[in-house]
């Protein structure tokens, strides 16, 4: 019996007191004995539903209810004001003592020179409240009745520019009643699939006076609205999302951070399988997540991957920042520890005088062939390639991880 034979036997014959006796020294040593700071995963669900509840007020809040009336009053219809050109056109029911349509313009009082009755007020005033105006002024008092129509021919216009995360960068050109961030981000054509929802403005004439408000919140939203009206050259930015990216380590294939685009939902398995799955030297079972709170705190929690992967516990969204930790337990120590000590160190004859080490799967591979060949029943796939199953779990791992994420 050459020494390969009796490794390979000693393996099959001792593994499991080799695995007690290296179990017995890491729990001497106090490996196991490490108190367990995480929460499970139930608990963590849990926090998360109330967090959500907090979250969501159960009423419209005053200031919300404010940002909403003063957002209805921007986003009307437009209002005339001083440089814009009308066109009026005054028809009566006989066609008698009207005069043909003319051009008029908005002077700075907001007032308009029409013939015959003089200024007419019409400031600050949509179009269909500027026709009932006009038609008080020449009803009765010089014509029975008429037909009013006006049309805006032309409109003072601010040129700032929009850059950063909006569809169409550059110079827009915004009417009197639009100098504002949102009708400059509006006017490039919106945000982009990159944008945060966070803008900054910059005034040219000003250069000290610069503000960023986030545009997604209603207090942020408001505080826009009610800046001063945009000059010609100031700029808007819109800041583009921050990258959507988790990190995994530990015990996987290939531990690295992995950045998707804002707005995909990446699971627990999705993520294990994009860093080549779990190693398959060693068996692990569990992982630690880890969460950055809006408080600041982190929150770990325990996955059992076993379960996840048999659908037995939710597999879970990841979010932005997360970091995905594979732990070393006391299990995959000492499965280590084996992998070093018994099927490394198996010094196989290859020339004279000339010695390498064999890795356990070559190891293992050669034995069964050998054995195959004398006659004797190789071992099963399994035996001689995952003593551990760990190459199942993998196998398991990469086809769940394509199903899609639980629904909340």
């Amino acid at each position: 019996m050459n020494g390969q034979e009796r490794v390979g036997r000693s393996w099959r014959g001792g593994s499991a007191a080799a695995f007690a006796l290296c179990l017995g020294l890491l729990c001497g040593l106090g490996v196991a004995g490490c108190s367990d700071h995480r929460i499970s995963l139930t608990e963590f669900l849990e926090m998360q539903v109330k967090m959500r509840e907090a979250e969501t007020p159960s009423e419209p809040a005053p200031e919300q209810e404010a940002a909403r009336a003063l957002i209805d009053r921007q986003l009307g219809p437009y209002k005339v004001g001083p440089s814009d050109v009308l066109a009026v056109t005054v028809t009566g029911a006989d066609q008698a003592g009207v005069f043909p349509p003319i051009q008029v313009r908005v002077d700075r009082n907001g007032e308009i020179d029409l013939p015959i009755v003089g200024q007419v007020k019409v400031g600050d005033l949509e179009l269909e409240d500027v026709e009932d105006a006009i038609h008080r002024a020449y009803v009765p008092a010089v014509v029975k009745d008429a037909a009013i129509h006006v049309e805006l021919v032309s409109v003072d216009t601010t040129n700032v520019l929009a850059l950063g995360a909006v569809t169409f960068p550059g110079l827009v050109e915004l009417r009197r009643t639009e100098r504002n961030m949102l009708h400059a981000i509006v006017a490039a054509g919106g945000v982009s699939e990159l944008a945060s929802g966070r803008a900054t403005l910059r005034r040219i004439r000003r250069p000290g006076e610069e503000v960023t408000l986030d545009l997604t919140d209603p207090e942020g939203l408001k505080a826009a609205l009610a800046l001063a009206p945009l000059e010609h050259g100031d700029i808007v930015t819109v800041h583009a999302a921050v990258p959507n990216t988790v990190f995994v380590g530990g015990l996987v294939n290939a531990p690295r951070s992995q950045t998707y685009p804002p707005g995909v939902e990446m699971t627990v398995l999705q993520v294990l399988a994009a860093s080549a799955g779990l190693r398959t030297d060693v068996t692990p079972r569990e992982a630690t997540l880890i969460r950055r709170l809006a408080n600041g705190e982190d929150v770990h929690v325990r996955l059992d991957l076993d379960r996840i992967t048999t659908g037995k516990d939710p597999n879970i969204v990841l979010a932005a920042g997360d970091v995905l930790w594979v732990p070393e337990t006391v299990e995959t120590r000492v499965q280590d520890w084996i992998n070093r000590n018994i099927f490394v160190r198996a010094g196989i004859s290859a020339t004279a005088g000339a010695t390498y080490n064999a890795s356990a799967l070559e190891y293992m591979n050669r034995n069964a062939e050998r054995e195959s060949l004398r006659g004797f029943q190789a071992p099963g796939l399994q035996e001689t390639f995952d003593p551990f199953g760990s190459l199942i779990r993998n196998a398991a791992l990469e086809r769940l991880s394509t199903q899609p994420p639980p629904q909340p």
